[in-house]
């Protein structure tokens, strides 16, 4: 049996104290001044909350009444920017999950793009996050898997006859096959299967961006500049301030980029090839949407998964972007598959179940580092290389950002350029505000304990467990969640009335 070492030893880390600035000093503050993204468009503030998605669309991609309310309640904050959720450009089935690959969804994102500006009072820059991904299949039942998903190759028989020293597997018919490896033990299994097949057996079937002998896979540098560009021109058509291309976490341009990514066709293996789609898609975007229309990148600072990429990388990454005219970077971190826990029967891998997860969306039960800011260091060497190569381009940081003040030092001492809090906005979409207000002291503060996540997790609509402090489920001006247990929207704000 290991043991941990003292650095990796969890621990709950309180709340960080926090002194909330007066009206004076959020005037002459950092996070709440104006900032210029791209060419043109200026944000009132550097505040910023980074796209989350809420499980509210419907099951073909369509924006709801839910989606718009969401948002609006977002909106009423009136951050600098607000970035809706992951939207996939591809016209598939991708359950309810907003989608932008048909101009069918235009008049609902249209409508999601006026009630932001609406609630908001014209304060908030709207963009959306436009995300292309890979399959990944539930984990199946071992009898369904052998008895229909799993392929019988020549060389799987190969296997049998050698484990079984029985030459008669290499011509057993196909039924024959699987009802044995229906009944046979684990050794066996890890002994005849090869690693992938094992894989789909244990977490589900799913595809990588190196899988060059399905031809769907090859041809993903052919098909998607021109996918992300119809996206983007669908998003300025809606009325977007821009979109942000979605290069971080799990997802298609995030694994091209990996240094996992082994293809011999070009786009992977070395630097050079690893960028290469991912410049692609950026030059396709900004030549469909013209030389104002703000164009950003979500990318990785580390994938924090053995093999991937790491701060050096995404530095490197960074620059090439800016040279290529990005007008933001977005920094995340880690959010693989490939360290992700193994799910139950019948339900899929989630890349926020591991390491890489736990350093995406840090909690406050963490290591001796705390988990309050603890990304900022990847932002930060990522502005560093990109003002030292003489580039301008703002730098989004993120990750357990939860005071004024934190967010505050952050921008003085040049870690970032914007701020971003997703789950501190989730808790309280009207910090913001509270905080412009010098109300601070009201702020409903997030306890970064990831109720919201485990919610994402099980594809459940996303909530905040402190919305539901007071709830009076018989109130009839309360929504509730589909269980019926659950505030689905944070409860209304307005400020009190001066005396």
């Amino acid at each position: 049996m290991s043991v941990s070492t003292p650095e990796r030893k969890r621990v709950r880390h309180p709340l960080p104290p926090a002194r909330w600035p007066t009206r004076e000093e959020v005037a002459r503050s950092r996070w709440f001044s104006p900032i210029t993204l791209g060419t043109r468009l200026v944000a009132a503030e550097r505040t910023w909350v980074p796209a989350m998605v809420p499980w509210r669309a419907t099951d073909d991609g369509f924006v709801t009444e839910d989606v718009l309310a969401w948002y609006a309640r977002f909106a009423e904050g009136e951050p600098g920017v607000l970035v809706v959720e992951a939207t996939g450009i591809r016209d598939i089935p991708s359950g309810p999950l907003l989608r932008i690959g048909d101009d069918r969804f235009l008049p609902g994102l249209a409508r999601l793009v006026d009630t932001v500006r609406e609630k908001s009072h014209g304060r908030t820059r709207l963009f959306i996050q436009i995300i292309d991904f890979l399959t990944v299949r539930r984990r199946p039942e071992p009898e369904k898997y052998f008895a229909r998903y799993l392929p019988i190759t020549d060389a799987l028989r190969v296997q049998l006859a050698l484990w079984l020293d029985d030459k008669r597997w290499r011509e057993a018919p196909e039924d024959e096959v699987r009802r044995f490896l229906r009944e046979a033990d684990r050794v066996t299994l890890e002994t005849v299967l090869t690693d992938r097949e094992l894989e789909a057996l244990d977490y589900g079937y799913r595809e990588r961006v190196w899988d060059l002998h399905l031809p769907w896979i090859r041809e993903l540098p052919r098909v998607l500049p021109a996918l992300f560009a119809e996206a983007a021109r669908r998003a300025q058509a809606a009325g977007f301030d821009g979109v942000e291309l979605h290069y971080a976490h799990a997802y298609t341009m995030a694994s091209f980029l990996s240094r996992l990514n082994t293809r011999t066709d070009g786009y992977g293996a070395s630097l050079d090839g690893r960028v290469r789609l991912p410049l692609e898609v950026l030059r396709a975007v900004r030549a469909r949407v013209g030389p104002d229309y703000v164009v950003g990148i979500r990318y990785l600072g580390d994938e924090v998964v053995e093999g991937g990429s790491r701060v050096e990388d995404a530095v490197w990454f960074g620059v090439r972007f800016a040279e290529a005219g990005v007008d933001y970077l977005s920094v995340s971190k880690g959010g693989r598959f490939e360290d992700a826990k193994q799910p139950k029967v019948g339900e899929a891998v989630y890349p926020y179940t591991g390491e890489s997860g736990s350093e995406c969306m840090p909690t406050v039960f963490s290591d001796a580092r705390g988990p309050f800011g603890r990304n900022v260091c990847l932002a930060a060497a990522i502005r560093r290389a990109l003002r030292d190569a003489g580039h301008a381009t703002p730098v989004v940081t993120s990750g357990g950002i939860t005071t004024f003040e934190q967010a505050e030092a952050i921008l003085e001492r040049g870690e970032a350029d914007c701020v971003a809090a997703a789950r501190q906005s989730l808790a309280d979409p009207d910090w913001f505000r509270k905080i412009r207000l010098g109300l601070g002291h009201l702020v409903r503060r997030c306890e970064f304990t990831n109720y919201c996540e485990g919610l994402d997790q099980r594809h459940k609509q996303v909530t905040c467990k402190l919305w539901d402090r007071k709830l009076d489920p018989t109130d009839p001006s309360v929504t509730l969640a589909s269980d019926g247990r659950r505030r689905l929207l944070p409860p209304p704000w307005e400020p009190p009335a001066e005396r």
